[in-house]
């Protein structure tokens, strides 16, 4: 009886418990962002039961069992499970789900589940754009992607960056096609807080874009509101201050005169400075021109929705001073960019994405024979900023300074340039679904922008100086660039059966571009000032009697066709097709018209059945692509004449000016062909917290659009506004492997971390240059040499080409044993640099030249780390190249500049030295080019330092902030070198001749503090 009663009394028990129900209500928040989420789906788990969040992500449930189990979930986020143990009011915090968010691809016409991407294509998220803190947009594809790297033409505020995807595979433009949520778009002129995603597609993946495509495509997606949501108000900013990242090693003023006097007395001449006791350390210029400078930006955002409409809108300013110059080189950018997503119907949406750029930049010669630079390197530390006078002092004039080297300073105050860009961009976009499974898209993009540019020499007298400017003179030009793109097509997406998924785009495109350009010269500017410098006022006319005027006018046009099939069976295996028809109006009427197909494939091994999954290997794809892409990246209208050029003719017996045929023509131009390949592997690891990529690719080029090919002087190319044309005459080839690898994991409740590292190997040869001496010549050495730099069958495009030495001459017994090197322009005495005998004829001179060098790094590197604890984070980003070589063309070769403190190690004597010539004022063959001013090139650059706080959710819900996050940040950290020069990373972005260092602005290390805050 008594277990009777006690078993009753339990049974009794739990029927009351389980049938007690309870109310339970409250908000579901995304956990970063502390924002509330819309939609939010949530179920009571084996239960009918179920509701969603509203537009504040509140929620309100009765009749919950006790003991039952709260199911949230929402796309993009981690499933979370609650327990209800009695009735209350309950916040929710949701996880974002990183890989579901990069579950998809954006491709420009199309989209792609990234499980399905059968091409070589790579992703960096807003969180990595956040991390690094670019000031362009550029700079964060470098390091974080393989097979992509970045060089900057100058370190100069708003100076261009170089994308080179897989390589050099030409000698005219190498860039990516661009495309801004989905319209041709510049990069350069993007606030990069308003990206979302960057898409890389660097193998036959973009031959949908034919002729776009040929270098690779950069697809952005730039942010956008969400619909049923409370309206997000952002602000970002920071502020901080540049600095150099590296001075050249140059002689103090003592050292500086105890060379020169070794250099006099060395060429029989009186000794310049008698006494040098006195001079001590003399002027640093570096110290006078480099500069610490401030950098500041702002940024204001707004974004939400309402069930029919999601919004966006963004307004920036960024203002950045140079370390050279200071005001005489900023660079100010202003943007505002609207975003508007709308359900205009169950069937039709319209979306639209515009954006402002203001840009407004003054510049100075900032590399090459006379910049800056180039003159505070050589300008001797013997010299003061100013004279007794207080005026600037002047470098003299002599035949030991030459006459281009002025005082840097005064060079600066006498600089007056301005640059002012207005552009507008952005597209409008229509989509319908007009049937089941099929959507129709109408959408055009556009790009206008106007820029005036304006320059004041000012009446000057440097001494006698080839920079002296006897007349005052304003130089102005006003410069429109439009163009648009219509895009009209269809998209099929559906399933057959069980396993057959089928998608499928076919459309047209139309994309022109147009502008002009006018240039003017005014001379006598009032009052020899820049405020007065402008063509209304400056009256004055040139030596002809004239104003020097020129204008230009373009007119181009693309009309494409294209088709893209995506196949998948069972969801294992992947086909993709697409092809396009381009017709462009740079060739002649016959050749106008190309095809560009491709082919990618795809295998999920891991599906097959004989494929057994265990706790190490999760995922397993093997991929392959091969395509024909176009290029027409070259002048407009090659394939006719026209009479541009000038000319001198006797008429009735009086020398005149007439016109003359400009550029030759070629009809005959045909499309730069570029045929990709590529085989590469997908891995997830350790139940998915490893992801490795890797890929091997073949990139072909042929029928190179090689300009100005050397013809006869006959035909005229050699007159004013002429020169040779431009024909099909060459092929290279780049093939290397990629290495991918990412972990991430969560070590502690409170610990996670992510590492990453990448790897590229390239090997680029020339195969054909098919003119009339068998290869191409570009850059320039020192004064009056020869050319330094070849495009050669055989040789990676670009290779320097000199002498290769072979030591210091070290005695007169060794000159007299040496085949003779008088035919380089002077007597060889001791200390002088020894030079190989390449073709062994017994003499040196220029047909010994060879291989000396390469600008092309055989492996680059990226290393990502990045920590959160907590409330803290901190990333760390970092790259390196290997095996690519620069040319030192910094140094002037005169007897009276400043050196490089390596001369120190100078041949004195026999024995002395073998690897530095003597210093004499004599001349020399020691000056010609050879692998002497050749250096490896190869650094390790830590790109970029953060540590950051968010404040805890109990103090912001005080402060009424969602969102408020402190970092600092270190750009351009240190980099790693054995270069002298000021950046193994710059270069000037020619395909022959991008490896000669001029004297590159260096790029600036920035420190600087920062804050995110949202409401």
């Amino acid at each position: 009886m008594k277990y009777k009663f006690l078993l009753f009394t339990f049974l009794l028990t739990t029927s009351i418990c389980i049938a007690q129900k309870v109310s339970i209500s409250g908000n579901v928040l995304d956990s970063s962002l502390n924002e509330p989420l819309p939609g939010v789906n949530i179920l009571v788990k084996n239960y009918q039961l179920g509701i969603s969040t509203d537009i504040d992500g509140n929620f309100s449930i009765s009749n919950v069992p006790i003991g039952s189990i709260l199911v949230f979930s929402y796309l993009g986020y981690q499933n979370l499970e609650y327990k209800i143990t009695k009735g209350e009011v309950i916040t929710i915090r949701l996880v974002q789900d990183l890989s579901a968010l990069d579950e998809v691809v954006v491709l420009g016409y199309t989209s792609q589940k990234k499980r399905d991407v059968t091409g070589a294509v790579a992703v960096i998220s807003n969180e990595t754009i956040e991390a690094l803190k670019p000031v362009k947009v550029e700079q964060a594809l470098q390091g974080t992607v393989s097979g992509v790297t970045v060089t900057q033409q100058s370190g100069s505020p708003g100076a261009a960056l170089d994308i080179r995807i897989r390589g050099i595979s030409t000698n005219g433009a190498n860039g990516p096609y661009v495309i801004i949520d989905g319209y041709q778009g510049d990069l350069s002129i993007l606030n990069p807080d308003d990206i979302e995603t960057i898409t890389v597609l660097k193998d036959a993946q973009a031959a949908i874009y034919g002729t776009l495509g040929a270098n690779g495509v950069i697809v952005v997606t730039t942010k956008m509101g969400r619909k049923n949501s409370k309206t997000k108000v952002s602000y970002t900013a920071y502020t901080g201050f540049q600095e150099t990242t590296k001075k050249i090693n140059l002689l103090n003023a003592t050292e500086y005169a105890l060379l020169l006097n070794e250099s006099y007395a060395n060429g029989g001449q009186t000794l310049p400075y008698p006494n040098v006791s006195s001079l001590g350390e003399g002027t640093n210029w570096q110290n006078e021109v480099f500069n610490r400078t401030p950098i500041t930006s702002h940024e204001v955002s707004f974004s939400g929705g309402s069930e029919k409409i999601a919004y966006t809108f963004s307004a920036s300013d960024l203002y950045q001073e140079g370390i050279i110059g200071q005001k005489k080189s900023d660079f100010k950018r202003n943007t505002a960019r609207l975003g508007l997503n709308a359900d205009l119907s169950d069937k039709i949406n319209f979306n639209t994405n515009i954006i402002y750029t203001y840009i407004d930049r003054d510049g100075l010669n900032d590399s090459g024979l006379g910049s800056v630079l180039f003159n505070a390197i050589n300008t001797p530390s013997t010299l003061s900023v100013y004279d007794t006078n207080g005026n600037f002092s002047l470098v003299p004039s002599s035949s030991g300074f030459g006459i281009e080297i002025i005082n840097p300073l005064a060079q600066i105050e006498n600089t007056y340039n301005d640059y002012k860009l207005k552009k507008i961009n952005g597209t409008v976009k229509l989509d319908y679904d007009f049937i089941k499974d099929f959507k129709l898209t109408a959408r055009m993009g556009f790009n206008t922008s106007n820029s005036d540019g304006k320059s004041f020499a000012k009446e000057i007298d440097y001494g006698g100086k080839v920079f002296d400017v006897t007349r005052s003179s304003v130089s102005q030009n006003k410069i429109n660039d439009n163009n648009y793109t219509f895009d009209l097509f269809v998209n099929y997406d559906s399933y057959f059966g069980e396993h057959h998924k089928v998608k499928a785009t076919i459309g047209t495109t139309v994309y022109k571009e147009y502008g002009s350009g006018l240039f003017a010269t005014g001379y006598d500017v009032p009052n020899n000032s820049w405020e007065n410098a402008d063509i209304s006022l400056a009256l004055g006319t040139s030596l002809n009697g004239g104003r020097d005027v020129s204008s230009y006018a373009y007119d181009e046009r693309i009309l494409s066709f294209f088709g893209f099939f995506e196949y998948a069976f069972k969801g294992k295996y992947l086909l993709t097709g697409a092809i396009r028809r381009d017709l462009s109006t740079k060739f002649g009427p016959e050749n106008r018209v190309a095809i560009f197909p491709s082919l990618t494939t795809g295998w999920v091994i891991s599906d097959e059945a004989f494929f057994k999954k265990t706790n190490f290997l999760d995922f397993v794809k093997l991929r392959a692509s091969y395509g024909i892409l176009g290029n027409d990246q070259i002048r407009n209208n090659g394939y006719v004449g026209s009479l541009s050029g000038q000319g001198n003719y006797v008429f009735n017996g009086s020398l005149v000016s007439g016109t003359a045929i400009g550029v030759l023509p070629n009809p005959k131009l045909q499309w730069e062909e570029a045929k990709k390949f590529d085989v590469g592997l997908d891995l997830k690891l350790l139940d998915e917290k490893v992801t490795i990529t890797s890929d091997y690719f073949i990139d072909t080029r042929d029928n190179l659009l090689i300009g100005n090919i050397p013809v006869s002087g006959i035909s005229g190319v050699y007159a004013p506004g002429s020169s040779a044309p431009t024909i099909n005459a060459g092929a290279v080839r780049n093939n290397g492997l990629e290495f991918a690898i990412n972990y991430e994991d969560k070590i502690a409740k409170d610990l996670t971390f992510k590492v990453g590292y990448n790897i590229t190997t390239i090997k680029n040869e020339v195969l054909e240059v098919n003119n009339s001496t068998g290869y191409l010549e570009g850059g320039s050495f020192g004064v009056g040499q020869l050319a330094p730099v070849r495009m050669e069958v055989g040789q990676p495009i670009g290779y320097f080409y000199g002498y290769q030495t072979d030591g210091i001459f070290q005695n007169q017994a060794e000159i007299d044993a040496h085949p003779s090197q008088s035919a380089l322009g002077a007597t060889t005495a001791p200390g002088d640099i020894r030079y190989k005998d390449i073709n062994n004829d017994g003499v040196i001179n220029a047909k010994d030249r060879t291989y000396i060098g390469d600008p092309i790094a055989n492996v680059t590197m990226g290393f990502n780390f990045s920590i959160n604890y907590k409330n803290f984070d901190f990333a760390s980003y970092s790259y390196a190249s290997l095996g690519n070589d620069m040319i030192r063309n910094y140094e002037r070769t005169l007897s009276d500049v400043n050196r490089m403190d390596y001369t120190l190690e100078r041949w004195t004597g026999e024995g002395t030295s073998n690897t530095v010539p003597r210093v004499t004022t004599a001349a020399t063959n020691n000056t010609v080019l050879s692998d002497y001013y050749v250096e490896d090139a190869s650094f390790l650059r830590i790109q970029n330092v953060q540590l950051g706080y968010n404040l805890p959710n109990t103090l912001l819900e005080k402060i009424g902030l969602s969102k408020l996050r402190i970092y600092t940040s270190v750009n351009n950290v240190y980099t790693f070198t054995k270069y002298r020069g000021f950046d193994p990373a710059a270069s000037n972005g020619a395909p022959i001749g991008g490896g000669i260092d001029y004297g590159f602005y260096p790029s600036a290390r920035t420190f600087i503090l920062g804050v995110n805050a949202s409401l």
